[in-house]
Protein backbone atom coordinates (compact mmCIF):
# COMPACT_ATOMS: atom_id res chain seq x y z
CA UNK A 1 0.00 0.00 0.00
CA UNK A 2 1.29 3.45 -0.94
CA UNK A 3 1.42 6.31 1.56
CA UNK A 4 -1.27 8.96 1.11
CA UNK A 5 1.34 11.70 0.72
CA UNK A 6 5.00 12.18 -0.15
CA UNK A 7 7.01 15.40 -0.48
CA UNK A 8 8.19 14.34 -3.92
CA UNK A 9 7.11 11.55 -6.26
CA UNK A 10 9.58 10.40 -8.90
CA UNK A 11 8.26 8.40 -11.85
CA UNK A 12 10.88 5.85 -12.89
CA UNK A 13 13.92 4.32 -11.18
CA UNK A 14 16.36 4.60 -14.07
CA UNK A 15 19.54 6.72 -13.82
CA UNK A 16 17.82 10.11 -13.58
CA UNK A 17 15.21 8.83 -11.12
CA UNK A 18 17.73 7.13 -8.88
CA UNK A 19 20.13 10.08 -8.87
CA UNK A 20 17.51 12.78 -8.25
CA UNK A 21 15.83 10.78 -5.50
CA UNK A 22 19.13 10.17 -3.70
CA UNK A 23 20.07 13.87 -3.95
CA UNK A 24 16.70 15.00 -2.58
CA UNK A 25 16.74 12.40 0.19
CA UNK A 26 20.19 13.59 1.26
CA UNK A 27 18.72 17.09 1.61
CA UNK A 28 16.04 15.84 3.99
CA UNK A 29 13.04 15.38 1.68
CA UNK A 30 10.63 12.46 1.68
CA UNK A 31 10.89 10.85 -1.76
CA UNK A 32 8.79 8.08 -3.26
CA UNK A 33 9.90 6.46 -6.53
CA UNK A 34 7.29 4.63 -8.60
CA UNK A 35 8.74 2.23 -11.17
CA UNK A 36 6.54 0.36 -13.64
CA UNK A 37 9.01 -2.50 -14.21
CA UNK A 38 10.96 -4.85 -12.00
CA UNK A 39 14.76 -4.60 -11.91
CA UNK A 40 16.98 -5.70 -13.51
CA UNK A 41 15.38 -5.04 -16.88
CA UNK A 42 16.90 -4.61 -20.32
CA UNK A 43 17.59 -1.12 -21.60
CA UNK A 44 19.71 0.30 -24.39
CA UNK A 45 22.24 3.14 -23.96
CA UNK A 46 25.19 1.19 -22.61
CA UNK A 47 28.19 3.45 -23.21
CA UNK A 48 28.55 6.10 -20.52
CA UNK A 49 30.44 9.40 -20.81
CA UNK A 50 32.99 10.59 -18.23
CA UNK A 51 30.96 13.72 -17.37
CA UNK A 52 28.25 11.46 -15.88
CA UNK A 53 30.68 10.28 -13.19
CA UNK A 54 30.54 13.70 -11.55
CA UNK A 55 26.82 13.34 -10.94
CA UNK A 56 27.09 9.73 -9.72
CA UNK A 57 29.71 10.95 -7.26
CA UNK A 58 27.42 13.80 -6.19
CA UNK A 59 24.64 11.26 -5.51
CA UNK A 60 26.97 9.08 -3.39
CA UNK A 61 26.77 6.24 -5.95
CA UNK A 62 30.33 6.25 -7.22
CA UNK A 63 31.70 3.46 -5.03
CA UNK A 64 28.77 1.19 -5.91
CA UNK A 65 29.44 1.69 -9.63
CA UNK A 66 33.22 1.33 -9.33
CA UNK A 67 32.95 -1.99 -7.48
CA UNK A 68 30.29 -3.52 -9.75
CA UNK A 69 32.79 -4.91 -12.28
CA UNK A 70 31.71 -2.94 -15.35
CA UNK A 71 33.91 -2.64 -18.46
CA UNK A 72 36.35 0.27 -18.18
CA UNK A 73 36.05 2.99 -20.85
CA UNK A 74 38.59 5.68 -21.70
CA UNK A 75 37.55 6.92 -25.12
CA UNK A 76 35.93 6.47 -28.52
CA UNK A 77 37.20 5.19 -31.86
CA UNK A 78 35.77 5.88 -35.31
CA UNK A 79 36.28 3.93 -38.55
CA UNK A 80 35.30 4.73 -42.14
CA UNK A 81 36.86 2.31 -44.62
CA UNK A 82 40.60 2.66 -44.10
CA UNK A 83 40.23 5.94 -42.20
CA UNK A 84 40.53 5.87 -38.44
CA UNK A 85 40.18 8.41 -35.67
CA UNK A 86 40.21 8.01 -31.91
CA UNK A 87 39.81 10.14 -28.81
CA UNK A 88 41.34 9.51 -25.41
CA UNK A 89 38.92 11.13 -22.98
CA UNK A 90 41.71 11.86 -20.51
CA UNK A 91 43.34 14.11 -23.12
CA UNK A 92 40.60 16.73 -23.21
CA UNK A 93 40.15 20.49 -22.81
CA UNK A 94 37.68 20.50 -19.91
CA UNK A 95 38.66 19.58 -16.34
CA UNK A 96 36.95 16.61 -14.71
CA UNK A 97 36.59 12.87 -15.12
CA UNK A 98 38.33 11.34 -18.13
CA UNK A 99 37.24 7.71 -17.75
CA UNK A 100 34.00 5.89 -17.18
CA UNK A 101 32.36 2.52 -17.94
CA UNK A 102 30.50 0.57 -20.59
CA UNK A 103 27.61 -1.17 -18.89
CA UNK A 104 24.79 -3.59 -19.30
CA UNK A 105 22.01 -1.25 -18.39
CA UNK A 106 19.94 -3.85 -16.56
CA UNK A 107 22.77 -4.32 -14.06
CA UNK A 108 23.84 -0.67 -14.03
CA UNK A 109 20.36 0.73 -13.41
CA UNK A 110 19.84 -1.79 -10.60
CA UNK A 111 23.13 -0.75 -8.96
CA UNK A 112 21.95 2.88 -8.93
CA UNK A 113 18.45 2.02 -7.71
CA UNK A 114 19.82 -0.24 -4.97
CA UNK A 115 22.18 2.53 -3.90
CA UNK A 116 19.29 4.99 -3.70
CA UNK A 117 17.35 2.53 -1.53
CA UNK A 118 20.37 2.06 0.72
CA UNK A 119 20.38 5.82 1.18
CA UNK A 120 16.78 5.70 2.40
CA UNK A 121 14.79 6.28 -0.80
CA UNK A 122 11.44 4.44 -0.95
CA UNK A 123 11.25 2.68 -4.34
CA UNK A 124 8.10 0.76 -5.29
CA UNK A 125 8.34 -1.56 -8.27
CA UNK A 126 5.45 -2.52 -10.56
CA UNK A 127 3.57 0.69 -9.79
CA UNK A 128 2.30 2.62 -12.82
CA UNK A 129 1.17 6.26 -12.79
CA UNK A 130 -2.00 6.47 -14.88
CA UNK A 131 -3.39 9.95 -14.09
CA UNK A 132 -2.11 13.29 -12.84
CA UNK A 133 -4.12 16.27 -11.63
CA UNK A 134 -2.00 19.42 -11.17
CA UNK A 135 -2.81 21.79 -8.34
CA UNK A 136 -1.49 23.16 -5.05
CA UNK A 137 -1.09 19.49 -4.15
CA UNK A 138 -0.56 17.24 -7.16
CA UNK A 139 -2.90 14.25 -7.21
CA UNK A 140 -1.77 11.02 -8.83
CA UNK A 141 -3.65 7.85 -9.68
CA UNK A 142 -1.39 4.83 -9.50
CA UNK A 143 -2.01 1.23 -10.56
CA UNK A 144 -0.48 -1.22 -8.09
CA UNK A 145 1.00 -4.67 -8.90
CA UNK A 146 -2.47 -6.22 -8.56
CA UNK A 147 -3.96 -3.76 -11.02
CA UNK A 148 -5.84 -1.81 -8.36
CA UNK A 149 -5.96 2.00 -8.51
CA UNK A 150 -4.57 3.98 -5.59
CA UNK A 151 -4.46 7.74 -4.97
CA UNK A 152 -1.53 9.72 -3.67
CA UNK A 153 -0.83 13.44 -3.18
CA UNK A 154 2.52 15.17 -3.44
CA UNK A 155 4.09 18.60 -3.55
CA UNK A 156 5.92 17.86 -6.79
CA UNK A 157 6.34 15.18 -9.48
CA UNK A 158 9.58 14.48 -11.34
CA UNK A 159 9.10 12.40 -14.48
CA UNK A 160 12.16 10.19 -14.92
CA UNK A 161 10.33 7.57 -16.97
CA UNK A 162 12.68 7.73 -19.97
CA UNK A 163 11.16 6.46 -23.21
CA UNK A 164 7.99 5.67 -21.23
CA UNK A 165 7.42 9.47 -21.23
CA UNK A 166 4.57 9.23 -18.72
CA UNK A 167 3.75 12.91 -18.16
CA UNK A 168 4.26 13.97 -21.80
CA UNK A 169 1.55 11.44 -22.68
CA UNK A 170 -0.80 12.22 -19.79
CA UNK A 171 -0.48 16.02 -20.10
CA UNK A 172 -0.28 16.28 -23.90
CA UNK A 173 3.26 17.64 -23.84
CA UNK A 174 4.59 15.66 -26.81
CA UNK A 175 6.21 17.67 -29.60
CA UNK A 176 7.71 16.39 -32.86
CA UNK A 177 11.48 16.10 -33.12
CA UNK A 178 13.19 17.95 -35.94
CA UNK A 179 15.42 14.93 -36.62
CA UNK A 180 14.56 12.43 -39.40
CA UNK A 181 12.91 9.22 -38.25
CA UNK A 182 15.73 6.76 -37.67
CA UNK A 183 15.71 3.13 -36.66
CA UNK A 184 18.20 1.07 -34.72
CA UNK A 185 18.57 -2.71 -34.92
CA UNK A 186 20.68 -4.21 -32.16
CA UNK A 187 21.62 -7.22 -30.07
CA UNK A 188 24.30 -8.47 -27.71
CA UNK A 189 26.99 -10.68 -29.18
CA UNK A 190 29.73 -13.03 -28.14
CA UNK A 191 32.14 -11.08 -30.30
CA UNK A 192 35.04 -13.58 -30.46
CA UNK A 193 37.36 -10.79 -31.58
CA UNK A 194 40.95 -11.97 -32.07
CA UNK A 195 42.42 -8.78 -33.56
CA UNK A 196 45.18 -7.73 -31.09
CA UNK A 197 44.73 -4.08 -32.12
CA UNK A 198 41.10 -3.92 -30.99
CA UNK A 199 40.77 -1.70 -27.92
CA UNK A 200 38.04 -2.96 -25.58
CA UNK A 201 38.29 0.22 -23.51
CA UNK A 202 36.66 2.29 -26.26
CA UNK A 203 33.33 2.31 -28.02
CA UNK A 204 33.84 1.69 -31.75
CA UNK A 205 31.70 3.69 -34.20
CA UNK A 206 31.89 2.37 -37.79
CA UNK A 207 30.53 4.28 -40.77
CA UNK A 208 28.84 2.35 -43.58
CA UNK A 209 31.09 2.27 -46.70
CA UNK A 210 28.41 3.67 -49.07
CA UNK A 211 25.99 5.58 -46.84
CA UNK A 212 27.78 7.91 -44.44
CA UNK A 213 24.59 8.59 -42.49
CA UNK A 214 24.45 4.89 -41.53
CA UNK A 215 26.62 3.78 -38.64
CA UNK A 216 27.28 0.87 -36.29
CA UNK A 217 28.08 0.79 -32.60
CA UNK A 218 30.25 -1.86 -30.99
CA UNK A 219 30.40 -1.52 -27.21
CA UNK A 220 32.53 -4.08 -25.34
CA UNK A 221 30.71 -5.06 -22.14
CA UNK A 222 33.11 -7.71 -20.84
CA UNK A 223 35.99 -9.86 -22.05
CA UNK A 224 34.07 -11.39 -24.98
CA UNK A 225 30.63 -9.83 -24.84
CA UNK A 226 29.60 -6.67 -26.70
CA UNK A 227 26.55 -4.64 -27.60
CA UNK A 228 26.22 -4.32 -31.37
CA UNK A 229 23.78 -2.35 -33.48
CA UNK A 230 23.19 -0.28 -36.60
CA UNK A 231 21.39 3.06 -36.94
CA UNK A 232 19.87 4.35 -40.20
CA UNK A 233 16.82 6.10 -41.57
CA UNK A 234 13.85 3.76 -42.02
CA UNK A 235 14.14 3.77 -45.80
CA UNK A 236 17.63 2.23 -45.62
CA UNK A 237 16.28 -0.99 -44.14
CA UNK A 238 13.93 -1.44 -47.10
CA UNK A 239 16.99 -2.63 -49.04
CA UNK A 240 17.13 -5.75 -46.87
CA UNK A 241 14.72 -8.64 -46.45
CA UNK A 242 14.36 -11.41 -43.91
CA UNK A 243 14.11 -11.32 -40.15
CA UNK A 244 16.13 -8.86 -38.07
CA UNK A 245 18.95 -11.38 -37.57
CA UNK A 246 19.46 -11.66 -41.31
CA UNK A 247 19.14 -7.91 -41.78
CA UNK A 248 21.77 -7.08 -39.15
CA UNK A 249 24.12 -9.80 -40.42
CA UNK A 250 23.77 -8.68 -44.05
CA UNK A 251 24.47 -5.04 -43.22
CA UNK A 252 27.44 -6.01 -41.03
CA UNK A 253 28.91 -8.27 -43.71
CA UNK A 254 28.78 -5.43 -46.25
CA UNK A 255 30.89 -3.17 -44.04
CA UNK A 256 34.67 -3.45 -44.04
CA UNK A 257 36.56 -3.68 -41.68
CA UNK A 258 33.64 -4.56 -39.37
CA UNK A 259 32.90 -7.75 -41.31
CA UNK A 260 36.42 -9.01 -40.61
CA UNK A 261 36.49 -7.91 -36.98
CA UNK A 262 33.19 -9.70 -36.23
CA UNK A 263 33.52 -12.65 -38.58
CA UNK A 264 33.12 -15.15 -35.71
CA UNK A 265 30.53 -13.20 -33.73
CA UNK A 266 27.42 -14.96 -32.42
CA UNK A 267 24.15 -13.24 -31.55
CA UNK A 268 23.18 -13.80 -27.91
CA UNK A 269 19.50 -12.93 -28.47
CA UNK A 270 17.38 -12.18 -31.55
CA UNK A 271 17.98 -8.57 -32.63
CA UNK A 272 15.46 -5.96 -31.60
CA UNK A 273 14.59 -2.62 -33.12
CA UNK A 274 13.61 0.86 -31.98
CA UNK A 275 12.06 3.25 -34.48
CA UNK A 276 11.58 6.98 -34.15
CA UNK A 277 13.33 7.36 -30.79
CA UNK A 278 14.15 11.08 -31.24
CA UNK A 279 11.56 13.09 -29.32
CA UNK A 280 10.83 16.49 -27.84
CA UNK A 281 8.28 18.22 -25.58
CA UNK A 282 6.48 21.57 -25.45
CA UNK A 283 7.94 22.34 -22.03
CA UNK A 284 10.30 20.69 -19.55
CA UNK A 285 8.28 21.86 -16.54
CA UNK A 286 4.84 23.03 -15.45
CA UNK A 287 2.61 23.39 -12.42
CA UNK A 288 3.84 20.82 -9.94
CA UNK A 289 6.12 18.86 -12.27
CA UNK A 290 9.35 18.72 -14.25
CA UNK A 291 10.68 16.28 -16.86
CA UNK A 292 14.09 14.66 -16.56
CA UNK A 293 16.33 13.01 -19.15
CA UNK A 294 14.68 11.14 -22.00
CA UNK A 295 11.22 11.92 -20.63
CA UNK A 296 11.89 15.42 -21.94
CA UNK A 297 14.07 15.13 -25.03
CA UNK A 298 16.16 12.48 -26.75
CA UNK A 299 18.40 13.35 -29.68
CA UNK A 300 20.26 10.36 -31.10
CA UNK A 301 22.45 7.55 -29.75
CA UNK A 302 25.55 8.34 -31.83
CA UNK A 303 27.49 10.14 -29.06
CA UNK A 304 26.02 8.20 -26.11
CA UNK A 305 24.67 11.38 -24.55
CA UNK A 306 21.46 9.91 -23.08
CA UNK A 307 22.62 8.92 -19.58
CA UNK A 308 24.76 12.05 -19.23
CA UNK A 309 21.82 14.32 -20.06
CA UNK A 310 19.65 12.26 -17.70
CA UNK A 311 21.92 12.59 -14.66
CA UNK A 312 22.75 16.23 -15.44
CA UNK A 313 19.01 16.97 -15.48
CA UNK A 314 18.66 15.12 -12.16
CA UNK A 315 21.37 17.24 -10.57
CA UNK A 316 19.88 20.51 -11.83
CA UNK A 317 16.32 19.56 -10.86
CA UNK A 318 17.30 18.42 -7.37
CA UNK A 319 18.91 21.77 -6.66
CA UNK A 320 15.94 23.82 -7.88
CA UNK A 321 13.34 21.64 -6.18
CA UNK A 322 15.21 21.62 -2.87
CA UNK A 323 15.10 25.41 -2.78
CA UNK A 324 11.44 25.45 -3.81
CA UNK A 325 10.44 23.01 -1.09
CA UNK A 326 12.26 25.20 1.46
CA UNK A 327 10.02 28.08 0.42
CA UNK A 328 12.47 29.99 -1.79
CA UNK A 329 11.40 31.66 -5.00
CA UNK A 330 12.78 29.68 -7.96
CA UNK A 331 12.61 29.87 -11.73
CA UNK A 332 12.39 26.50 -13.45
CA UNK A 333 12.97 28.28 -16.75
CA UNK A 334 16.23 30.04 -15.92
CA UNK A 335 17.56 27.59 -13.32
CA UNK A 336 16.61 24.32 -15.00
CA UNK A 337 15.26 24.40 -18.57
CA UNK A 338 17.71 26.91 -20.01
CA UNK A 339 20.89 25.49 -18.41
CA UNK A 340 19.91 21.96 -19.42
CA UNK A 341 19.11 23.08 -22.96
CA UNK A 342 22.56 24.65 -23.33
CA UNK A 343 24.23 21.25 -23.18
CA UNK A 344 21.52 19.49 -25.15
CA UNK A 345 21.97 22.05 -27.93
CA UNK A 346 25.71 21.37 -27.97
CA UNK A 347 25.04 17.67 -28.45
CA UNK A 348 22.46 18.57 -31.09
CA UNK A 349 25.08 20.59 -32.96
CA UNK A 350 27.46 17.62 -32.95
CA UNK A 351 24.74 15.14 -33.98
CA UNK A 352 23.66 17.31 -36.92
CA UNK A 353 27.29 17.72 -37.97
CA UNK A 354 27.80 13.96 -37.77
CA UNK A 355 24.94 13.13 -40.12
CA UNK A 356 25.78 15.79 -42.71
CA UNK A 357 29.42 14.60 -42.51
CA UNK A 358 31.03 17.84 -41.32
CA UNK A 359 32.05 16.20 -38.05
CA UNK A 360 33.11 13.02 -39.82
CA UNK A 361 35.47 15.05 -42.01
CA UNK A 362 36.93 16.57 -38.82
CA UNK A 363 37.27 13.24 -37.01
CA UNK A 364 38.99 11.53 -39.95
CA UNK A 365 41.27 14.46 -40.86
CA UNK A 366 44.99 13.75 -40.95
CA UNK A 367 47.31 15.52 -38.53
CA UNK A 368 44.64 17.29 -36.44
CA UNK A 369 45.56 20.29 -34.31
CA UNK A 370 46.10 18.81 -30.81
CA UNK A 371 44.41 21.66 -28.93
CA UNK A 372 41.35 21.66 -31.19
CA UNK A 373 41.14 17.89 -30.87
CA UNK A 374 41.11 18.24 -27.08
CA UNK A 375 38.21 20.69 -27.34
CA UNK A 376 36.18 18.31 -29.50
CA UNK A 377 37.17 15.43 -27.22
CA UNK A 378 35.66 17.29 -24.26
CA UNK A 379 32.23 17.37 -25.91
CA UNK A 380 32.50 13.71 -26.88
CA UNK A 381 33.34 13.00 -23.21
CA UNK A 382 30.11 14.70 -22.18
CA UNK A 383 31.34 18.18 -21.18
CA UNK A 384 28.70 19.87 -23.32
CA UNK A 385 28.02 22.52 -20.65
CA UNK A 386 31.59 23.86 -20.49
CA UNK A 387 31.14 27.35 -21.97
CA UNK A 388 34.91 27.95 -21.76
CA UNK A 389 35.22 25.50 -24.65
CA UNK A 390 34.82 27.33 -28.00
CA UNK A 391 33.23 24.18 -29.46
CA UNK A 392 30.48 24.61 -26.86
CA UNK A 393 30.05 28.39 -26.85
CA UNK A 394 30.35 28.71 -30.63
CA UNK A 395 29.61 25.17 -31.69
CA UNK A 396 28.02 25.66 -35.10
CA UNK A 397 30.41 28.34 -36.35
CA UNK A 398 33.51 26.52 -35.12
CA UNK A 399 32.49 23.20 -36.67
CA UNK A 400 31.60 24.88 -39.97
CA UNK A 401 34.98 26.59 -40.20
CA UNK A 402 36.96 23.52 -39.11
CA UNK A 403 35.11 21.17 -41.46
CA UNK A 404 35.77 23.55 -44.35
CA UNK A 405 39.48 23.62 -43.53
CA UNK A 406 39.63 19.82 -43.20
CA UNK A 407 38.00 19.35 -46.59
CA UNK A 408 40.63 21.54 -48.24
CA UNK A 409 43.57 19.53 -46.92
Amino acid sequence: MLPNFSDVVVIGAGPSGSVVSALLKAQGHQVLVLEKSTFPRFSIGESLLPQSMQFLEQANMLEAVQTAGFQFKDGAAFVYGEQYGQFNFEDKFSPGWGTTYQVERGSFDKVLADSAEQQGVDIRYQYEVTEMEPGEKVKLTVKDPDGQAQKIETNFVLDASGFGRVLPRLLDLEAPSDFPVRQSVFTHIEDNITDPNFDRNKILITVHPEYRNVWFWLIPLSEKKSSFGVVAEESFFENYSGDLSEVLKDIKDSTVPLSSLLRDAEFLFPPRKITGYSCDVKSLYGEGYALLGNAGEFLDPVFSSGVTIAVKSASLAAGVLHRQLKGDQVSWQTEYAEPLKQGVDTFRCFVEAWYDCRLQDIIFAENPNPEIKRMICSVLAGYAWDSDNPYVSECKRRINVLASLCRKT
